[in-house]
């Protein structure tokens, strides 16, 4: 098993069976992961601040948080507006924000950005995962952060070498 099929493995334990998605390459560990078992609900969105909308009117719906799925740096800015919101209403949000591999922002790769300062400015919790050994017990601690003081937004950052 991989760290992608842990930390699915650790939303359904947990009771996370939903998770809004707006992918790229490097988050295809954890898309694969979350299609191989047909109790979790992905559901593919055409854009980042379409999935953190659906994951706050989610939460707003049944009062459990939901996961989303971004792609890089980029694809976290394009869902600030709406993880803004989101905080400020109470919304309980996992975010998983995949993030290129530990050894190649030194090589200035294309869509590079400070995620974690990003996430800082929205998100009660962030973390990134530094193996895959933690990505699981990292995954639970982001859901109990989201589940904590009736809702708060966390954000997962998982290096594709990691998942």
């Amino acid at each position: 098993m991989n760290a992608a099929e842990s930390l699915v493995k650790t939303f359904l334990h947990c009771g996370v069976d939903t998770v809004f998605a707006n992918l790229g390459t490097t988050e295809l560990h954890f898309v694969a992961a979350l299609d191989d078992h047909p109790e979790m609900n992905c559901v593919l969105c055409l854009f980042e601040g379409g999935t953190t909308g659906a994951a706050d009117g989610y939460y707003r719906m049944i009062r459990d948080v939901a996961g989303t799925l971004l792609h890089l740096a980029p694809g976290f800015g394009n869902a600030f507006a709406n993880l803004y919101n989101s905080r400020k209403s109470g919304s309980g949000i996992v975010n998983v924000v995949g993030d290129h591999a530990t050894h190649h922002p030194r090589y200035e790769s294309p869509l590079k950005g400070d995620i974690v300062g990003i996430s800082q400015a929205v998100s009660h919790w962030t973390r990134v995962s530094a193996d895959a050994k933690s990505v699981a017990v990292d995954g639970a601690s982001a859901i109990q952060a989201a589940r904590s003081q009736n809702g708060q937004i966390a954000t997962l950052i998982l290096p594709a070498d990691t998942a």
